[in-house]
């Protein structure tokens, strides 16, 4: 009868790892998905930033500078590898597409032109989309991160080789511009 609950026992703590187990292995899964998906609009991104460079090189040719700064910036974030570096180098994206962006209020044939009006809504677009999957990455590495130090994750995570995941963060530059206050005058 001992042995019967010892085996009960036994299978039942065995059948608890197995899920923890399962459990960490999911999220860890969740997490690369969402990061994938993050990719995948990033890549849309890329795909649009040389479209607008070339409507906007039609209008403001002497520019040639923020152009320029546009299409480096594009390449560091097309070579960029893991949510670190990824992250740093769409900041510097977004930051240099701010200021082409801007260009159109200096040419008004360029901010009525259709074409670039048509680059910017879809700029936009996927904007609002990259922003809804950072949020979706962040909420799944913060579970999963929490998981795997909780109890009883921690013992499968430590013995099972699982390592935190990172957070797909705003660059220093970016975070400053959603901290600081908006100064309004009139």
């Amino acid at each position: 009868m001992a042995l019967l609950v010892f085996l009960g026992l036994a299978a039942a703590v065995g059948l608890w790892l197995v899920g923890a187990y399962n459990g960490l292995v999911n999220l860890r899964q969740r997490c690369r998905q969402a990061f994938s998906d993050i990719n995948v609009q990033l890549k849309q991104r890329h795909d649009l930033v040389p479209n607008l460079v070339e409507t906007v090189k039609g209008y403001a040719t002497h520019e040639k500078s923020t152009l320029d700064e546009v299409i480096r910036a594009r390449n560091a974030a097309v070579s960029a590898a893991g949510p670190d570096a990824t992250g740093a180098a769409e900041g510097a994206l977004t930051g240099a597409l701010s200021r082409l962006i801007a260009l159109s209020e200096a040419y008004p044939d360029l901010k009525a032109n259709q074409n670039f009006q048509q680059l910017q809504s879809e700029l936009s677009d996927i904007e609002n989309k990259i922003s809804a999957s950072r949020r979706f990455l962040n909420n799944t590495v913060a579970e999963y991160n929490a998981t795997r130090e909780g109890f009883p994750g921690f013992l499968i995570a430590q013995r099972f080789g699982f390592e935190p995941e990172a957070y797909f963060n705003l660059d220093p530059a970016e975070q400053k511009a959603v901290e600081a206050a908006p100064k309004v005058q009139f």
